[in-house]
């Protein structure tokens, strides 16, 4: 096999009092198409950034090939320095690379290139920092989440780009679909340790949890062992003191072992606290619509939300997702059409700014408002108790919340909006910097939860998990309705066009099949060529026949009824 065009090799990396990395390993060769899975916070960035030459780490070695070009796509780009987006995106070229190519990226993205850095929005800021990193076409591309804030048109688009290119590929990502699509191995950053997998992540989870019951089973192994040792030691017939001071050792080295053990982190409780039962009815939107100026974002929708309906948005930045959903919410009032909410509506919202963080904070505060305890539909819970739900340690109670990460954050909103009483509970990207673990926890959870669920996601797999239908942008103002989740929503408007298609030719078939009729416009009845033929000489022969009548009548020989 030839040589890896990267190498990293036996990575200790610490920050603080905290280990990440713990003899790390991970070679990749040309063409490769890796996926890296793990906890938040269990070092997948970290490891990255030691590929891309970004961080030294504390022990290990780091081996790239002669002449291979990498290229890194961090999670928060930095603009500084930059007058305009095309300006950031060519700097990332190279002498001898294309800038054409870097051209037609941006404009694939959406993007002019004259857009000013402290005026663009995260998604553009996403798609910037994307163009930069293609458009070199380097020898191995390592992208930290590169979906997030992305509309799903950019991801169907960012996937087809990828699957073209001949690069080695790293991938971080919370988007199951986006994984499962561009993945042909796997590898599990857990516990500082990486474990392969030669297969793509729609194998992952599987194994992953083989693993783990395999250890479960062999800590269970080693406790029956150092059981049975201890007992030896307090009632086993005295040997000799060699042997028995050797066995000794063997046991401390078991407890040691057993001791030193470091499971897998646990996992999220997720409680939510109680609200008021709510009628059938939730929302009864008809015919609503809503313009800003020229651009008229929603026309004539009607949709009526049920209770325990599980209703997902989805469409392009700027189509006016958010819009509708402040507007079905009744936060933003309609130009036309009418909104009824139920009135035993009880509302708990999340939105994907985190705007109702304060970044003044300490965690405790942001979770009780000062006080000690949390009311939850099984009753009320310690703060302490319920930051470890959503695995905060309670060192961290008076950590500010400006300075938890992106995880921590979409965490601490998540434990937040399930602590408020309500049953109707609004999400607005909720996905965004949560891992897969967590994520299967609220997918569990919504599908459990016994009120009402409206979400704004381009997360597809998530969607197809949850949802129960779809409100999907199908144009300028135009919105529909779906049943179903994602793929469903996709099936059923792909068939739409196909059967209308169907139905116009059994339709043109059926009219040939009838006798003809005539013409509608002209009221003229068409005739077969048989007919038209005979119309022609019916008249000659009327007329021998009548000729023939005169004669017969004529001549008395010829009269009777047999000449009649």
């Amino acid at each position: 096999m030839a040589p890896p065009l990267l190498h990293v090799r036996d990575i200790e990396q610490s920050f603080g009092n905290t280990q990440v990395l713990d003899g790390a390993e991970c070679a990749l060769h040309a063409g490769e198409r890796l996926c890296v899975v793990g906890r938040n916070g269990s070092g997948k960035s970290t490891l990255l950034k030691v590929m891309a030459g970004l961080i030294e780490p504390d022990e290990g070695s780091v081996f790239i090939q002669p002449g291979t070009t990498i290229r890194y796509l961090p999670q928060e780009p930095d603009f500084t320095g930059y007058a305009t987006i095309g300006d950031y995106v060519e700097a990332g070229l190279a002498p001898g690379d294309d800038h054409y190519r870097a051209q037609a990226l941006m404009q694939a993205l959406g993007l002019t290139g004259e857009e000013y850095p402290k005026l663009i929005s995260g998604g553009e800021a996403r798609r910037a920092a994307l163009a930069r990193t293609l458009a070199p076409k380097p020898d191995v591309l390592l992208l930290d989440e590169p979906t997030n804030h992305l509309d799903l048109p950019s991801i169907e688009w960012l996937e087809r780009e990828l699957s073209s290119l001949s690069s080695a590929l790293v991938l971080i990502s919370h988007d199951r679909r986006f994984l499962e699509q561009l993945s042909r191995k796997t590898l599990w950053v857990d516990r500082g340790q990486c474990r392969l997998l030669n297969k793509g992540f729609g194998a992952f989870e599987d194994w992953r949890d083989e693993v783990l019951e395999a250890e479960e089973l062999e800590q269970h192994k080693l406790a029956r062992k150092i059981v049975r040792e201890e007992h030896w030691l307090r009632y086993g017939v005295t040997a000799r003191r060699k042997r028995n001071v050797r066995r000794l050792k063997n046991l401390g080295e078991l407890r040691a072992q057993k001791r030193d053990f470091e499971g897998p982190k646990g996992n999220i409780t997720l409680n939510v606290a109680e609200g008021r039962g709510a009628g059938k009815i939730i929302i009864d939107a008809k015919n609503i619509g809503k313009a800003y100026g020229e651009q008229t974002l929603i026309q004539n929708f009607s949709c009526r939300i049920t209770r325990g309906s599980r209703v997902g948005i989805v469409g392009p930045n700027g189509a006016g997702k958010t819009t509708l959903l402040n507007m079905l919410i009744g936060e933003l009032a309609p130009d036309t059409g009418t909104i009824k909410i139920g009135d035993t509506v009880d509302l708990v919202s999340m939105d994907q700014n985190r705007s109702e963080l304060n970044p003044e904070w300490s965690l405790k505060e942001a979770l009780t408002n000062g006080g000690d305890m949390v009311d939850l539909a099984n009753g009320r819970k310690h703060v302490m108790a319920y930051m470890k739900d959503f695995l905060f340690t309670p060192d961290q109670a008076g950590t500010p919340v400006g300075v938890l990460s992106g995880g921590e954050k979409a965490r601490l909103m998540l434990a937040r909006a399930l602590a408020l009483p309500g049953n109707f509970l609004v999400l607005d990207e909720p996905t965004n910097d949560l891992d897969l673990e967590t994520l299967d926890l609220l997918q569990a959870f919504l599908s459990d939860y016994a009120g009402t669920v409206m979400l704004v996601s381009h997360d597809r797999d998530f969607l197809d998990r949850v949802t129960t239908s779809i409100i999907v942008h199908e144009g300028p103002g135009q919105w529909r309705e779906y049943p179903g989740g994602y793929s469903d929503m996709l099936r059923q408007r792909k068939a739409a066009p196909a059967t209308k298609k169907k139905n116009k030719k059994q339709a043109q078939k059926a009219d040939k099949s009838k006798p003809a009729t005539g013409d509608t416009k002209s009221g003229k009845v068409k005739l077969t060529f048989k007919d038209q033929h005979a119309l022609k000489t019916l008249p000659l022969e009327i007329e021998a026949l009548e000729k023939r009548i005169e004669k017969n009548q004529r001549d008395p020989r010829r009269s009777g009824p047999f000449y009649q």
